[in-house]
């Protein structure tokens, strides 16, 4: 598995056009070979901003990697910088390799 998370500082009160825009959007993810999941998260409230962080699971490196390089990523990510308004700073973006998996 592997683990991709963007974290995005959202100015206060831009919290409810945030969400619209990530509940409404065509992320074409359903499509691509390798991925598992997708969740959008909400974090704490600070003084200037709200905490959101999205988590993308995928069942490898690699298929994150040919996503990223892919038409439907290319598609999702259209007209994003339209949105630069709602965000503090960029969205930051982590990955992890997981290294133990436990389930029920």
């Amino acid at each position: 598995m592997f683990l991709t998370m963007n974290r995005f500082r959202v100015k206060t009160g831009q919290e409810e056009a945030f969400e619209t825009v990530w509940k409404t959007r065509d992320s074409h993810l359903a499509e691509v070979p390798g991925f598992v999941s997708f969740h959008l998260m909400k974090g704490p409230v600070r003084d200037d901003h709200v905490l959101y962080a999205s988590h993308t699971m995928w069942e490898s490196r690699a298929a994150f990697e040919d996503w990223t390089r892919s038409e439907a990523f290319r598609a999702a990510h259209k007209g994003a910088g339209g949105n630069a308004g709602l965000y503090l700073a960029p969205p930051e973006l982590e990955v992890f390799d997981a290294i133990q998996t436990v389930t029920p």
